[in-house]
């Protein structure tokens, strides 16, 4: 699947919580899953590597098969303590034009990730070496599963900060002007706080919450 530049530009803005909750809340991938720097995203389509454990001959054959702006999904098969990535498989994916790495295993040399230009975002940092596995079998662009979210080549990959989301390419479209819509309405409730609103009113809250017993405090809820 490719998307526009000006869809993923669009996405990247919406950021991965929102885009969640606009599709639907889905493709959440475990909160273990976090980028090596704080500051570092990544947007595009997915390319799914699926590897054996402990073994990373698979990520760089992905690495030329994949399409310039594709996000490596690479999952380890449970081989999670090992270091499946460092220095030289980043410079390899950069100098493919690759759009970032998100893995469920772990990454190392993370501190000359930190200061490349090419987003990374893994199960956590390990020193553990890999091997070459040749009599191992992998897939690529076949889907591979992360937590409770299936992943397909083609599907859209947002990470940021917060986490990583996957939404299925049929819906990113409608997901991303849905994510627009969620930003616009959060805005305006925004605005409204800082008038002196309350949650509890913006949102419907005050008259269908449950009761809640607030010692020395009066209630707001709707007693049953």
């Amino acid at each position: 699947m490719t998307f526009s530049s000006e869809l993923l530009s669009r996405a990247r803005g919406l950021g991965a919580a929102t885009l969640h909750e606009a599709a639907g809340r889905i493709g959440a991938l475990p909160s273990s899953i976090k980028p090596v720097t704080m500051q570092m995203t990544l947007c595009g389509p997915a390319f799914t590597v699926h590897c054996p454990p402990l073994s990373n001959l698979q990520i760089h054959h992905a690495l030329y098969h994949a399409a310039p702006g594709d996000v490596l999904v690479v999952h380890v098969s449970g081989g999670t303590e090992a270091g499946y990535w460092g220095d030289v498989l980043n410079e390899a994916a950069m100098a493919r034009g690759l759009g970032g790495l998100v893995i469920d295993g772990g990454v190392r040399d993370t501190a000359g990730l930190s200061l490349m230009d090419f987003p990374v975002f893994s199960n956590g940092v390990c020193i553990r070496g890999t091997g070459k596995d040749y009599g191992a079998v992998a897939w690529l662009r076949a889907p591979v599963r992360m937590g409770q979210v299936v992943i397909r080549s083609g599907d859209l990959v947002m990470g940021d900060r917060d986490g990583v989301v996957v939404v299925p390419a049929d819906q990113a479209e409608r997901a991303v002007e849905a994510g627009e819509a969620r930003e616009a309405d959060e805005a305006r409730k925004i605005a409204e706080l800082r008038k002196g609103a309350r949650t509890l009113d913006l949102y419907g809250f005050a008259e269908d919450a449950p009761e809640v017993i607030v010692e020395g405090a009066p209630f707001y809820g709707r007693r049953r």
